[in-house]
Protein backbone atom coordinates (compact mmCIF):
# COMPACT_ATOMS: atom_id res chain seq x y z
CA UNK A 1 0.00 0.00 0.00
CA UNK A 2 1.04 3.56 -0.62
CA UNK A 3 2.38 5.51 2.37
CA UNK A 4 1.80 9.25 2.11
CA UNK A 5 4.43 11.27 3.97
CA UNK A 6 2.85 14.59 4.95
CA UNK A 7 1.93 16.95 7.76
CA UNK A 8 -1.64 18.15 8.36
CA UNK A 9 -1.24 21.70 7.03
CA UNK A 10 0.80 20.96 3.92
CA UNK A 11 -1.45 22.33 1.13
CA UNK A 12 0.20 20.16 -1.53
CA UNK A 13 -0.36 17.03 0.54
CA UNK A 14 -3.96 18.10 1.06
CA UNK A 15 -4.42 18.47 -2.69
CA UNK A 16 -3.03 14.99 -3.21
CA UNK A 17 -5.21 13.52 -0.46
CA UNK A 18 -8.29 14.99 -2.13
CA UNK A 19 -7.13 13.67 -5.48
CA UNK A 20 -6.48 10.15 -4.19
CA UNK A 21 -9.82 10.10 -2.37
CA UNK A 22 -11.69 11.18 -5.51
CA UNK A 23 -9.95 8.41 -7.46
CA UNK A 24 -10.41 5.83 -4.65
CA UNK A 25 -6.70 5.18 -4.18
CA UNK A 26 -5.93 3.56 -0.81
CA UNK A 27 -3.07 4.91 1.30
CA UNK A 28 -1.79 5.26 4.84
CA UNK A 29 -0.68 8.55 6.35
CA UNK A 30 2.85 8.95 7.67
CA UNK A 31 3.47 12.09 9.71
CA UNK A 32 6.47 13.96 8.34
CA UNK A 33 7.70 17.37 9.48
CA UNK A 34 10.10 18.32 6.68
CA UNK A 35 11.67 21.12 8.74
CA UNK A 36 13.11 18.44 11.06
CA UNK A 37 15.36 17.17 8.25
CA UNK A 38 14.98 13.48 9.05
CA UNK A 39 17.62 11.44 7.18
CA UNK A 40 15.17 8.75 6.12
CA UNK A 41 12.88 11.33 4.57
CA UNK A 42 15.71 13.02 2.66
CA UNK A 43 16.62 9.62 1.25
CA UNK A 44 13.09 9.34 -0.12
CA UNK A 45 13.06 12.90 -1.47
CA UNK A 46 16.35 14.83 -1.75
CA UNK A 47 14.28 18.01 -2.16
CA UNK A 48 13.14 17.56 1.45
CA UNK A 49 9.53 18.52 0.71
CA UNK A 50 6.14 16.93 1.24
CA UNK A 51 4.22 15.14 -0.10
CA UNK A 52 6.13 11.96 -0.80
CA UNK A 53 4.32 8.78 -1.77
CA UNK A 54 6.18 5.57 -1.03
CA UNK A 55 5.26 1.93 -1.44
CA UNK A 56 7.80 -0.04 0.62
CA UNK A 57 6.65 -3.40 -0.79
CA UNK A 58 7.29 -2.37 -4.38
CA UNK A 59 10.15 -0.03 -3.58
CA UNK A 60 8.36 2.75 -5.48
CA UNK A 61 8.67 6.42 -4.51
CA UNK A 62 6.88 9.41 -6.05
CA UNK A 63 7.62 13.05 -5.15
CA UNK A 64 5.91 16.41 -5.85
CA UNK A 65 2.13 16.73 -5.77
CA UNK A 66 1.75 17.64 -9.44
CA UNK A 67 3.94 14.74 -10.56
CA UNK A 68 2.02 12.31 -8.34
CA UNK A 69 -1.33 13.61 -9.58
CA UNK A 70 -0.24 13.15 -13.19
CA UNK A 71 0.91 9.62 -12.34
CA UNK A 72 -2.54 8.66 -11.06
CA UNK A 73 -4.26 10.37 -13.99
CA UNK A 74 -2.16 8.22 -16.34
CA UNK A 75 -2.55 4.96 -14.44
CA UNK A 76 -6.13 5.11 -13.08
CA UNK A 77 -8.90 5.77 -15.59
CA UNK A 78 -11.79 6.26 -13.18
CA UNK A 79 -12.82 9.78 -12.13
CA UNK A 80 -10.48 11.66 -14.44
CA UNK A 81 -9.54 15.04 -12.93
CA UNK A 82 -7.50 16.30 -15.89
CA UNK A 83 -10.01 15.64 -18.64
CA UNK A 84 -11.51 16.93 -21.87
CA UNK A 85 -9.68 18.01 -25.00
CA UNK A 86 -6.15 19.34 -25.14
CA UNK A 87 -7.27 22.93 -24.49
CA UNK A 88 -9.38 21.88 -21.49
CA UNK A 89 -6.54 19.85 -20.00
CA UNK A 90 -4.17 22.78 -20.50
CA UNK A 91 -6.58 25.08 -18.69
CA UNK A 92 -6.77 22.70 -15.74
CA UNK A 93 -2.97 22.55 -15.54
CA UNK A 94 -2.73 26.35 -15.83
CA UNK A 95 -5.03 26.86 -12.87
CA UNK A 96 -3.29 24.20 -10.79
CA UNK A 97 -0.01 26.05 -11.38
CA UNK A 98 -1.68 29.37 -10.51
CA UNK A 99 -2.90 28.10 -7.15
CA UNK A 100 0.21 26.05 -6.32
CA UNK A 101 2.58 28.89 -7.22
CA UNK A 102 0.89 32.31 -7.05
CA UNK A 103 -1.72 31.67 -4.38
CA UNK A 104 0.83 29.76 -2.33
CA UNK A 105 3.46 32.49 -2.62
CA UNK A 106 1.03 35.36 -1.94
CA UNK A 107 -1.21 33.85 0.73
CA UNK A 108 -0.67 30.28 1.91
CA UNK A 109 3.07 30.42 2.54
CA UNK A 110 3.19 33.72 4.48
CA UNK A 111 0.14 32.76 6.56
CA UNK A 112 1.68 29.37 7.38
CA UNK A 113 4.98 31.00 8.32
CA UNK A 114 3.43 33.63 10.55
CA UNK A 115 0.69 31.54 12.18
CA UNK A 116 2.15 28.03 12.18
CA UNK A 117 5.95 28.04 11.90
CA UNK A 118 6.46 31.02 14.22
CA UNK A 119 4.14 29.57 16.84
CA UNK A 120 5.20 25.92 16.78
CA UNK A 121 8.83 26.04 15.67
CA UNK A 122 10.33 29.51 16.10
CA UNK A 123 8.33 30.49 19.21
CA UNK A 124 7.85 34.00 17.88
CA UNK A 125 4.77 36.22 17.54
CA UNK A 126 3.31 36.72 14.06
CA UNK A 127 4.09 39.87 12.08
CA UNK A 128 0.85 41.76 11.56
CA UNK A 129 2.20 43.59 8.52
CA UNK A 130 2.89 40.33 6.72
CA UNK A 131 -0.58 39.01 7.53
CA UNK A 132 -2.25 42.22 6.36
CA UNK A 133 -0.35 42.06 3.09
CA UNK A 134 -1.36 38.42 2.61
CA UNK A 135 -4.96 39.40 3.38
CA UNK A 136 -4.96 42.06 0.65
CA UNK A 137 -3.52 39.62 -1.87
CA UNK A 138 -6.08 37.02 -0.80
CA UNK A 139 -8.91 39.32 -1.93
CA UNK A 140 -7.30 39.66 -5.35
CA UNK A 141 -7.22 35.89 -5.72
CA UNK A 142 -10.78 35.55 -4.47
CA UNK A 143 -11.90 38.12 -7.07
CA UNK A 144 -10.52 35.85 -9.76
CA UNK A 145 -12.13 32.76 -8.22
CA UNK A 146 -15.44 34.70 -8.12
CA UNK A 147 -15.07 35.29 -11.87
CA UNK A 148 -14.29 31.65 -12.55
CA UNK A 149 -17.35 30.55 -10.58
CA UNK A 150 -19.52 33.08 -12.41
CA UNK A 151 -18.45 31.92 -15.86
CA UNK A 152 -18.03 28.14 -15.44
CA UNK A 153 -19.65 25.19 -13.70
CA UNK A 154 -16.33 24.39 -11.98
CA UNK A 155 -13.12 26.40 -11.84
CA UNK A 156 -11.55 24.93 -14.97
CA UNK A 157 -14.67 24.09 -16.92
CA UNK A 158 -17.74 21.83 -16.99
CA UNK A 159 -16.50 19.15 -14.58
CA UNK A 160 -14.71 18.89 -11.25
CA UNK A 161 -10.97 18.96 -11.88
CA UNK A 162 -7.60 18.99 -10.20
CA UNK A 163 -7.84 22.79 -10.31
CA UNK A 164 -10.75 22.71 -7.85
CA UNK A 165 -8.84 20.38 -5.56
CA UNK A 166 -5.69 22.52 -5.64
CA UNK A 167 -7.56 25.73 -4.89
CA UNK A 168 -9.64 24.14 -2.11
CA UNK A 169 -6.52 22.64 -0.53
CA UNK A 170 -4.82 26.02 -0.24
CA UNK A 171 -7.94 27.77 1.03
CA UNK A 172 -8.46 25.02 3.62
CA UNK A 173 -5.03 25.71 5.12
CA UNK A 174 -5.65 29.45 5.27
CA UNK A 175 -9.08 28.74 6.76
CA UNK A 176 -7.61 26.38 9.38
CA UNK A 177 -5.24 29.16 10.45
CA UNK A 178 -8.09 31.63 10.82
CA UNK A 179 -6.95 33.93 8.01
CA UNK A 180 -9.85 33.58 5.52
CA UNK A 181 -11.98 36.63 4.83
CA UNK A 182 -14.98 35.92 2.59
CA UNK A 183 -16.24 39.51 2.60
CA UNK A 184 -17.76 40.39 -0.81
CA UNK A 185 -16.88 36.98 -2.24
CA UNK A 186 -20.16 35.06 -2.15
CA UNK A 187 -19.41 33.17 -5.36
CA UNK A 188 -16.07 31.82 -4.10
CA UNK A 189 -17.59 31.12 -0.70
CA UNK A 190 -20.45 29.11 -2.22
CA UNK A 191 -18.03 27.09 -4.36
CA UNK A 192 -15.88 26.31 -1.31
CA UNK A 193 -18.94 25.18 0.67
CA UNK A 194 -19.66 22.69 -2.12
CA UNK A 195 -16.06 21.47 -2.00
CA UNK A 196 -16.16 21.11 1.80
CA UNK A 197 -19.27 18.97 1.55
CA UNK A 198 -17.62 16.34 -0.67
CA UNK A 199 -16.78 13.03 1.06
CA UNK A 200 -13.14 13.42 -0.02
CA UNK A 201 -12.89 16.53 2.17
CA UNK A 202 -14.05 14.98 5.45
CA UNK A 203 -10.69 13.54 6.55
CA UNK A 204 -9.06 16.96 6.13
CA UNK A 205 -11.68 18.64 8.29
CA UNK A 206 -11.19 16.14 11.11
CA UNK A 207 -7.38 16.21 11.20
CA UNK A 208 -5.63 18.61 13.58
CA UNK A 209 -2.14 20.06 13.81
CA UNK A 210 -0.69 19.35 17.26
CA UNK A 211 -0.62 22.49 19.39
CA UNK A 212 -2.55 24.50 16.82
CA UNK A 213 -6.33 24.00 16.94
CA UNK A 214 -8.48 25.44 14.13
CA UNK A 215 -11.29 27.97 14.61
CA UNK A 216 -14.63 26.51 15.68
CA UNK A 217 -16.23 27.11 12.28
CA UNK A 218 -13.42 25.43 10.33
CA UNK A 219 -15.13 22.02 10.12
CA UNK A 220 -18.63 23.45 9.68
CA UNK A 221 -20.29 23.00 6.30
CA UNK A 222 -22.13 26.27 6.81
CA UNK A 223 -19.81 29.24 6.36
Amino acid sequence: MWHLHQFPLCPFSRKLRLHMAEKAVAYELVRENPWEGRDGFWQLNPAGKTPVLHDPERGATLCDSRVIAEYFEETIERNALISGGAAQRAETRRLVALFDENFYRDVTEPVMHEKMMKRLILRQPPDGRVLRSAGKLLHGHLDYIDWLVDTRQWLAGPTLSLADLACAAHISVVDYLGAMDWSDHEQAKGWYMVMKSRPSFRPLLSEKMDGLPPPREYASLDL
